[in-house]
């Protein structure tokens, strides 16, 4: 029997400490779990503040573990059920524990928003892990959780055994987290690269037999109703659907899912898309690079008055068989605070929920899907039938 159901790597940053608060406030009392991360004495501040929410977890273990030493991540690895992290960008410090927990059997959840990553985890750890029965669950975050199982939710509501289509539309209102900002810089100067590995990746992923999941690049478009202005998001979100699409008969014989930034105002539309550009540029440049990554440094983040005014909405247009239906997935910071709650409700859900057997790298939908789902509602995100 191992020590503990759930370990959190990485608690003194700012996203990994509002886990550890957020795991303190709506774990189960009998959950066995501890943190874990580099510095003792930063450990010890996070568990007194812990303490403040409640007194008993003033004894929560602390486990010195750094992304640089192996033999610390395994036995981080060894000890726990589920290890949860968030020490990113995970391209430079997250292959170690991934390999840790492949190797113990042990379920991994993560933040991750890059598909280089992703897909290196595949061609690296997957097959181990299906063969010690981790299950390997990136983008635990607001990538790509409320667009991930928002698809799910939306594919419930459609008939079976038909071809389906679902556009996802997404708006926000919030601060990126610093990590998220470095992680998407670290995307954006490594195409390339991410580019030849997705190739790598789709010759050896198997695909489903007499089915087909795409995802294709949408175009920039007006939806009548509600009045959006629609341009294609390429991040992480679209193949995680496509992916969880592959994995299971409901999404049809022919699923497909694009995945859109949506506005009211055309300008704002112009001048997002101005800016993405502008930074993709810079991002080529290593010192106009390094400039940007200090402007929002990993391990900081607003206060609670401003996350409280931040929020998220994700529309989803689903169609197949003659039907047609309207979903939304909607909730407050997704930066932050909903990033945590999602985060940390994988874990307890992989740890504690009775959930279809699987292993190896796998998409949430796959791995929990209606079991996160309800989750997710009871702690506040809002799954809604328009």
């Amino acid at each position: 029997m191992r020590a503990y159901d759930v370990v959190l790597f990485g608690a003194t940053g700012f996203t990994g400490g509002l886990t550890a608060e957020y795991l303190a406030r709506h774990a189960p009392a009998d959950l066995r779990w501890a943190l874990a991360g580099r510095n003792r004495g930063k450990l010890e501040a996070v568990r007194t503040r812990l303490a403040e929410i409640d007194d008993r977890f003033g004894a929560l273990d602390l486990l010195v573990a750094d992304s640089g030493d192996r033999a610390s991540l395994v036995a981080v690895a060894e000890a726990t059920k589920v290890v949860i992290t968030t020490v990113g960008p995970y391209l430079t410090h997250g292959e170690p524990l991934v390999a840790a927990c492949a190797e113990a059997g042990t379920d991994y959840v993560d933040l991750t928003g890059e598909p280089e990553f992703v897909d290196r985890m595949y061609l690296a750890h997957d097959r181990r892990a299906r063969e010690t029965g981790a299950r390997l669950v990136h983008a635990c975050g607001f990538d790509s959780i409320p667009h991930d199982l928002g698809a799910w939710f939306t594919v419930q509501q459609l008939p079976e055994g038909v071809p389906l289509r679902v556009d996802g539309y997404v708006r926000a209102g919030g601060m990126p987290s610093g990590g998220t900002f470095l992680s998407a810089l670290t995307i954006m100067s490594r195409l390339p690269a991410g580019a030849r590995v997705a190739k790598e990746r789709a010759a050896t992923e198997p695909r489903p037999a007499g089915r087909f999941a795409r995802a294709p690049l949408g175009r920039p478009h007006r939806v009548a109703e509600p009045g959006w202005w629609a341009v294609p998001l390429p991040t992480i979100d679209p193949d995680v659907v496509r992916r969880s699409a592959a994995a299971s008969e409901r999404y049809g014989p022919d699923f497909t899912y694009r995945h859109f930034a949506a506005v009211k105002h055309l300008p704002v539309l112009a001048g997002g898309v101005a800016g993405a550009g502008a930074l993709l540029a810079a991002a080529q440049v290593p010192p106009a690079r390094r400039a940007l990554s200090r402007l929002l440094a990993p391990g900081n983040g607003p206060s609670p008055e401003r996350r409280a005014r931040s929020w998220f909405s994700v529309r989803f247009l689903g169609e197949g068989g003659g039907s047609r239906v309207v979903t939304e997935v909607s909730g407050g910071d997704p930066g932050y605070d909903e990033t945590a709650k999602m985060l940390a409700e994988s874990a307890l859900c992989l740890a504690t929920d009775d959930l279809p057997e699987t292993a190896g790298q796998v998409t949430t939908a796959t791995a929990m899907g209606g079991a996160l789902v309800d989750r997710l509602t009871k702690a506040g995100i809002r799954f809604t039938t328009l």
